[in-house]
């Protein structure tokens, strides 16, 4: 075989794994791209139990119920298609109330529960700490505060 003819066969086999490493990560990952299945994906897709997913939503108002031993929580997610009743063992974290976005992560158990192992608060983007709730400055504002704050020498 000529040293042309060595190069171009050498070009076609690597070409074709470098397909095939793609084709291979392609599959494993299609499953994996979405960050969280809604309610909605969920019950449509039918999750098989035991898959562990993220599953993200709002928490149902009046949905929240502690248990007697004071780790589990039990409450439901929604995306106002459908909802799905949850629970979590553990310590939650302080943005996860009624009314507030989640992102749980777990899996299914048999009877339709998500059992989650992790919870992911989610909080507004316009978030602002209660102590300066309601403190906004226009314009007019800052240019007073401007004209009369002083340097001390």
């Amino acid at each position: 075989m000529k040293a042309k003819h060595q190069r171009l066969v050498l070009a076609l086999v690597a070409l074709v794994a470098l397909i095939g490493a793609g084709l291979l990560a392609a599959s494993a990952l299609k499953d994996e791209a979405a960050y969280f299945y809604t309610p909605t994906d969920a019950r449509t897709k039918g999750m098989e139990p035991g898959r562990a997913i993220r599953l993200g939503g709002m928490v149902v108002k009046d949905s929240i119920r502690r248990a007697p031993d004071g780790v589990t929580i039990r409450f439901a997610v929604t995306d106002n298609k459908a909802t799905v009743p949850a629970t979590f063992s553990g310590i939650a974290p302080d943005l996860f109330k009624e009314g507030t976005g989640v992102v749980a992560e777990g899996a299914f158990d048999a009877k339709g529960t998500f059992v989650a192992t992790n919870l992911l608060a989610k909080h507004d983007e316009r978030y602002m700490p209660p102590e300066l709730e309601g403190m906004t400055y226009d314009d007019k504002a800052r240019d007073d505060m401007a004209r009369t704050m002083t340097v001390a020498k």
